[in-house]
């Protein structure tokens, strides 16, 4: 199967839909734990584990942050659209916003907006610098508009 860059994506099975379940629940439980609930061997396992970072379906290991207790307690979605003249610069400017203090995830969208960007900052003042600082200013920017987000659920597994 290709995916949208053209990439033939892996067949996965039902061990291997198992594994990304119990891995995106738990990525620090045992390997024996994840051989047992996927009625496996744990050498085999280990190679599925290997073979699903190796193919890119698995592109690893994070801890979940929470960003209040960290520090920066209010979070954003900021909707960005492009002027036209900037459409082919759209992935570096992805790249750009990823690597910004206090951006959690980028979204390169279709429909009316080019980004969603999620931020957390510490306060209004820290939100308003960083409209201010890294997208107002940007000439490539047409509009920006910034929904504060009260409450977030993450999905607790793949499925």
């Amino acid at each position: 199967m290709l995916d949208r860059a053209g990439i033939v994506a892996p067949v996965l099975d039902e061990i291997d839909r198992i594994l990304l379940a119990e891995l995106s629940a738990d990525a620090r439980q045992p390997n024996n734990a994840l051989a047992a609930k996927a009625g496996i061997a744990p050498s085999t396992c280990l190679g599925r584990i290997r073979a699903l970072r190796e193919s890119g379906v698995v592109r690893g290991f994070h801890a979940d942050i929470d960003p209040a207790l960290a520090g920066r307690p209010l979070q954003a979605m900021i909707a960005v659209r492009m002027h036209g003249h900037a459409r082919g610069r759209l992935e570096a400017f992805m790249r750009h916003l990823a690597g910004l203090p206090g951006v959690l995830n980028v979204f390169l969208l279709g429909g009316g907006h080019d980004f969603f960007v999620h931020v957390a900052a510490a306060g209004t003042d820290g939100l308003n610098a960083f409209v201010i600082e890294h997208l107002s200013s940007n000439p490539d920017v047409a509009l920006t508009e910034t929904n504060l987000i009260f409450q977030h659920a993450r999905a607790t597994r793949w499925t």
